[in-house]
Formats: C-alpha cells, structure tokens, sequence
C-alpha cells in the first residue's frame, strides 16, 4: 500500500520502499551525468542535493531501514553520485571526497533528522492532539540531559525498529549537551547554519 509516496508493506520493512527510491536516486543520476559532462564541486553539490538527495530522504523517519544491506545500498547511491566529479573521482569515498564536498553520510543524515524530530515532540512544536507520545524518564537523577526518555524493551522487529523505540539510545547518549536540547527556537535555526 502506498500512502504520502511511502510504499507500506505487511512486515513494515520497507525493502520495496527503499528500491524503488533507490532507482529513482539514479535515474537521476543518469539525468545529471547526461547533461553535465564536466562539474564541479559547487554544482555537483547543488544538483546532488536537489534531486537526488532529497528521494533518499523523503520521510525517512517512517522508513529509516535498520538492515545493513539497504543501508548499504542506499549509501552507494551516493557513493556513485560522487565519482560524478571528474576531479575528486579518484580519492576514497568517507576520508576525501565526502569532506571535499562537506557531505555527511546519508546514515548520519537519518539519525540527526530523527534527533530534530524528537526535538520538536519534545517541545510541543507540533500539534498535541495528534503528536507521537514519547514517555520521558521519570527518574529524578539522570546524567546528561534533562528530556531524556524512558528505555523499553521491545521483541518483535515490527515495534523494535520503528521510530519511537529507535530513537531512544541516541536521544539519551551523553553527546547532546543540555544546552542543545534545552535551546529555544532562535538558538536552534543559528546553530543549524553555523553547521551547515
């Protein structure tokens, strides 16, 4: 079943989902190396973000895959995307061309867009009526943080891989520091361009 261009499958693994944006990611690819015989970097990263990237990443919070071999096939997308720059193509993928064209890893890129999500549940930025219900930590002492949320165990693949129990352990790893979590709105949108 398809519902907001995600394809939802009996077992929620999102296998079908995940191929059919990765043909899509290179088909347009095939499109930019078609009509772009040389490119630079500055272009390369534009096109890329543009119309490749962002396939990659439409609703990945409902369909973030946890199977090593999707993530891999996903992250050779961008592996290939890569090598279109003429001038970079020889050097390896995560050391050198990657910091040559300040990309993150599309892996990365699933986990910091769920970390904003939480984010923006936490704070109440979406509407209550029909916002996810993450359980907070009701312990008085934690280390880190002050939202950090309750940890349950799940069996089942179905509930252990899907967004809410997901994004509990790097919610609650001590490396978002409490002025992260705790910054209101202004704070957040001039970090995010200081990181860009």
């Amino acid at each position: 079943m398809k519902d907001l261009g995600v394809i939802f499958d009996t077992e929620l693994n999102f296998v079908q989902h995940c191929k059919e944006k990765i043909n899509t990611a290179y088909s347009y690819l095939g499109i930019i190396k078609r009509n772009f015989i040389y490119l630079d970097e500055d272009a390369f990263v534009m096109l890329y973000k543009s119309l490749v990237r962002s396939h990659l990443e439409y609703a990945n919070s409902v369909w973030n895959p946890h199977r090593l071999g999707l993530i891999k096939d996903l992250e050779k997308v961008q592996m290939r995307a890569t090598k279109l720059v003429i001038t970079i193509k020889n050097l390896t993928y995560k050391d050198r061309r990657l910091k040559r064209l300040k990309l993150p890893t599309l892996k990365y890129r699933r986990i910091r867009g769920d970390m904003i999500e939480v984010y923006k549940i936490l704070t109440n930025k979406y509407d209550s009526r029909v916002n996810l219900y993450l359980e907070k930590q009701q312990d008085s002492i934690t280390r880190g943080h002050s939202l950090k949320l309750a940890n349950n165990r799940f069996d089942y693949d179905l509930r252990k891989f899907s967004f809410a129990p997901r994004i509990v352990n790097v919610w609650n790893s001590n490396s978002l520091p409490e002025i992260v979590i705790s910054a209101d709105t202004s704070y957040n949108r001039h970090f995010q361009k200081t990181t860009r």
